[in-house]
């Protein structure tokens, strides 16, 4: 049975599942894929030990965008580092307004967040009502949502948040291309990792061994389902799988960052006062 708990870009969700859940493998979850690294770097809101989750698997790699509405004057990220451009926004702990600050705190855009929107659709109604100029969000979000936006030029999609390039979206530059120097380069590739969690789903903590091992192989049988691969491509959903085993190495390795980049990816993090 699906519960949504909204609040704090996935956080409460996050420390529900880490801190109350039954134990037991009946809870399966799935939240930001930055929360390796919120979790890191001591970001308010915290309250879960993200490599202490049992990591079932990954159904996709989850690319971001900015996209701006085609009446904005800007039309690419030199622009945006010349002009600023309002952007609606959800939670703080959400990729939503993460991604966009790390942009103007490590390659000088002016993009200026407008917080407070209950969720990503509500956030992309405000791009259409006028109320804000574009909005950050994922690549998926956007054309399942509004299919005709980008064939019809409704909006235009200056960068995506990724390492490697969306198949559909071959001509938009990833973040960490668009990186001046080495640093630049190092700061943006070690936020990004974050895609590579993607879509992920897990459970809690302390869950027996068995049961993980039986929720994984579900989980890898589902990823060949012929029933459920049709169901993703009528929705326009894409599959990247990645098992639960190789999915826990690659939450557990975000602690590898040494201290100097650590910092250097804190401030990158850093909202506006």
């Amino acid at each position: 049975m699906p519960q949504n708990r909204p609040g704090a870009g996935s956080f409460l969700a996050l420390g529900y599942v880490y801190n109350v859940a039954p134990k037991d493998g009946t809870v399966i979850a799935i939240g930001a894929p930055t929360a390796p690294l919120d979790e890191k770097l001591g970001s308010q809101g915290v309250r879960f030990k993200t490599a202490e989750f049992n990591w079932i698997g990954r159904i996709d790699s989850l690319i971001n965008i900015v996209f701006l509405w085609n009446t904005s004057p800007v039309k690419t990220v030199a622009d945006a580092q010349r002009i600023e451009a309002k952007l609606s926004g959800t939670g703080v702990g959400s990729t939503v307004s993460i991604y966009p600050t790390v942009m103007n705190n490590v390659l000088g855009t002016k993009f200026k967040l407008i917080m407070g929107y209950k969720g990503s659709n509500d956030a992309q109604l405000a791009v259409e009502r006028g109320e804000v100029e574009g909005h950050s969000t994922s690549w998926t979000a956007v054309k399942v949502a509004h299919p005709t936006w980008r064939p019809e030029k409704t909006i235009n999609i200056i960068v995506q948040f990724a390492l490697k390039k969306h198949p559909e979206l071959p001509e938009v530059p990833t973040v960490v291309e668009l990186a001046r120097n080495d640093e630049e380069r190092q700061i943006l590739r070690a936020v990004m990792n974050a895609t590579e969690i993607g879509t992920a789903f897990f459970t809690a903590p302390s869950v027996p061994s068995d049961r993980v091992e039986t929720l994984r192989r579900a989980f890898d049988a589902t990823m060949k389902d012929p029933e459920f691969l049709a169901e993703a491509q009528r929705t326009k959903l894409t599959i990247g799988p990645l098992p639960g085993e190789e999915l826990q190495k690659l939450v557990s390795e975000v602690s590898a960052l040494s201290p100097a980049l650590l910092e250097k990816v804190r401030a990158a993090y850093a909202m506006p006062k």
